[in-house]
């Protein structure tokens, strides 16, 4: 395949539930230029889909025609080689649609330069890339909101089996505690929680910010940490990581639920570090996969 690395910029997106987020990725220090980001369209259309991609990408860089290609970050479940959404739930509109070829040619492109690539494991090659996971041989990225992403990595490559990885490199559906890893680590954990103790509905940010004053909201976000700690112990653990990177919404209160994290873990030699990058993560990450596919051999 042509080498289409001229000009060493890369378009980068992070599809989320709700928005799209989109920036030029340098190859040099993979810096982001001109984040932007939208809701997703009004029009629940693939092609209003593409059109938003597309108009992102128009926004983000000076001139396309100095970009490379493109490189997608999004949750599953996606045939990311293929570049097919396999989701029913998640965008129904997207799902059995070949959007490599739709980018492609809304784009003027060949397919070759649009790939696609798991959130989780975008999170954790932007950790490693620019962020607190940088320098690590043997890294896993944990993303903590309305569920639990995880990914595995080895000298920089993202690997879904191997020794001391889960089952396709996922964590969420390990059993755990009578059901699974996810029953204790998502954001409905918490809310259930707080509101079986106090009868309050609350978001995880107001329990979060009610916690220095309310003893509740403070024991909800200790008993999230024990659980976390659980967690890496039972599935990260025996992958023997260098570190292992907390990112996703809830990480952004760490403080309320690290030191629980911690104790879970004393005695195992594990270091758990917070995301440098946070929502520049996925970014980050998406356009080191497209320039590392691209990589002289």
């Amino acid at each position: 395949m042509q080498d289409h690395r001229s000009g060493h910029l890369v378009l980068a997106y992070d599809v989320g539930g709700s928005h799209v987020s989109a920036a030029v990725c340098h190859e040099d220090g993979l810096r982001l230029e001109r984040v932007v980001s939208a809701p997703h369209p009004a029009e629940k259309t693939s092609d209003a889909f593409v059109d938003l991609i597309f108009r992102l990408g128009s926004q983000a860089a000076e001139s396309l025609r100095c970009v490379a290609g493109a490189a997608l970050a999004l949750p599953g479940p996606f045939d990311y080689a293929a570049g097919i959404s396999l989701a029913r739930h998640k965008l129904p509109y997207l799902y059995g649609v070949d959007l490599r070829q739709a980018l492609a040619v809304r784009f003027g492109w060949e397919p070759g330069q649009v790939r696609f690539l798991n959130d989780a494991a975008a999170f954790l090659l932007g950790e490693l890339g620019a962020g607190a996971a940088r320098g690590a041989a043997r890294a896993v990225g944990v993303t903590l909101g309305t569920g639990i992403g995880a990914a595995f990595a080895v000298n920089g490559q993202v690997v879904t089996n191997g020794p001391g990885v889960p089952p396709g490199g996922e964590i969420w559906n390990f059993p755990s505690n009578g059901g699974i890893v996810e029953d204790s680590l998502s954001s409905r954990r918490i809310q259930a929680d707080y509101e079986n103790r106090t009868g309050k509905s609350c978001a995880v940010a107001d329990i979060a910010a009610a916690a220095p004053a309310d003893a509740d909201a403070a024991d909800v976000f200790a008993c999230y940490g024990r659980h976390l700690g659980q967690a890496v112990q039972l599935t990260v653990a025996p992958f023997l990581p260098d570190v292992v990177v907390v990112g996703g919404n809830i990480a952004r209160s760490a403080h309320l639920f690290l030191p629980a994290a911690n104790k879970a873990l004393d005695g195992l030699d594990i270091r758990l570090e917070i995301s440098a990058l946070f929502d520049r993560a996925p970014l980050v990450g998406a356009g080191a996969a497209w320039l590392q596919a691209f990589q002289p051999a």
